[in-house]
């Protein structure tokens, strides 16, 4: 069993029991106890669950009190429950947790989280068993960028999107969101400062941010007047997904770069900068001499050997405010209807000189 696939059965196990023993649950998955515990441990580094003597506990929300986004409102907050499903809690996603956990705490309403692991199969079946424990609102990070939401327009309770844009079906869903237009315009104008000229742009193809990134990368070039042909656009696929023609994709990166086509790059995300930085030195090519980069979304950026300055979305402000944005809506059905969009910042660091 994978050790994404543990963690999820020992979140689960607690959303139905609230604990598990590690001896217990290490034999009915039949691995050893030993590896139980580490998952535990990478859990509770996550904030996600509460290490006691031999087992978990689910976190309790009294605790990690943080201040709302805006003022709480005056209607109903404690004894509220929210569900929260995201796709994926080992990588974007555990801050955006623990920003929610806080917000939660502070209003003493109970968080109960679901992850879909980006299956819209399981994102359903996950919501289902938060209805069937009887959840007040839920907030949910679709596994696609927009999707199909009517369903959850008729799901009977209030919703928010977290770092989800409205689809054409629920054009009026509340949302908080990181704007990563921005986030990539930050990206570009600090490289065009910092000299460079041939800005190119290296994008996961299955990222629900890339169609953003894009979006604020070619504003940037254009208010710039800096060029833009599609030759400077990379496109690459997941490394589980096709890992062949990955290393076809980087090769051909590293080798537009080694023949000057570009100078500087925007990578999304912070897995695949760090991923081309041997691949550039096997080239011969200095980081940021030859290119400079800055990665996004700086979950790991700053470990690289070379530290990446990076584009940092506001993931635990996104947590918080999704949070108070729901528990408002639950004082007060009336109020307008919020799109919140929160500002990414810029980490600058080696990379891009």
């Amino acid at each position: 069993m994978h050790a994404e696939d543990r963690h999820q059965a020992i979140l689960r196990r607690l959303r139905e029991h609230g604990s598990l023993r590690v001896t217990d649950f290490a034999e009915e998955l039949k691995v050893s106890a030993v590896t139980v515990r580490r998952d535990v441990e990478a859990l509770a580094e996550r904030g996600l669950v509460t290490r006691v003597h031999g087992g978990a506990l689910l976190p309790k929300t009294a605790s990690a009190p943080a201040a709302p986004a805006f003022p709480p409102p005056a209607g109903p907050g404690p004894g509220l429950v929210f569900g929260l499903v995201v796709p994926a809690a080992d990588y974007y996603y555990p801050e955006i947790i623990k920003g929610a956990r806080q917000a939660a705490a502070a209003r003493g309403i109970r968080l109960v989280l679901g992850i879909s692991q980006y299956r819209p199969d399981e994102e359903r079946a996950q919501v289902r068993q938060l209805l069937a424990h009887g959840i007040d609102g839920l907030l949910i990070a679709p596994c696609s960028p927009v999707g199909d939401q009517d369903w959850l327009a008729a799901l009977g309770i209030p919703f928010a999107l977290v770092e989800r844009r409205s689809g054409n079906d629920v054009p009026d869903a509340e949302r908080v969101v990181t704007d990563h237009v921005h986030g990539a315009r930050l990206a570009v104008r600090h490289l065009a400062r910092s000299g460079r000229e041939r800005i190119g742009l290296l994008i996961r193809a299955d990222s629900p941010h890339s169609a953003l990134v894009l979006e604020g990368y070619l504003g940037e070039l254009d208010s710039l007047a800096l060029p833009a042909p599609g030759e400077l656009r990379f496109t690459i696929t997941a490394p589980e997904t096709d890992p062949v023609r990955r290393d076809a994709q980087l090769d051909e990166f590293t080798g537009a770069v080694a023949s000057g086509l570009l100078d500087a790059v925007l990578v999304h995300n912070d897995h695949d900068a760090i991923v081309l930085l041997p691949r550039l030195r096997a080239r011969g090519l200095s980081v940021p001499g030859d290119l400079a980069i800055v990665a996004y979304d700086d979950e790991v950026a700053a470990l690289a050997d070379i530290p990446l300055t990076a584009v940092a979305p506001p993931k635990r402000a996104v947590g918080v405010a999704a949070v108070d944005l729901l528990a408002a809506r639950l004082a007060d059905p009336a109020r307008p209807r919020h799109h919140l969009s929160i500002l990414p910042e810029l980490k600058v660091r080696s990379s891009s000189g």
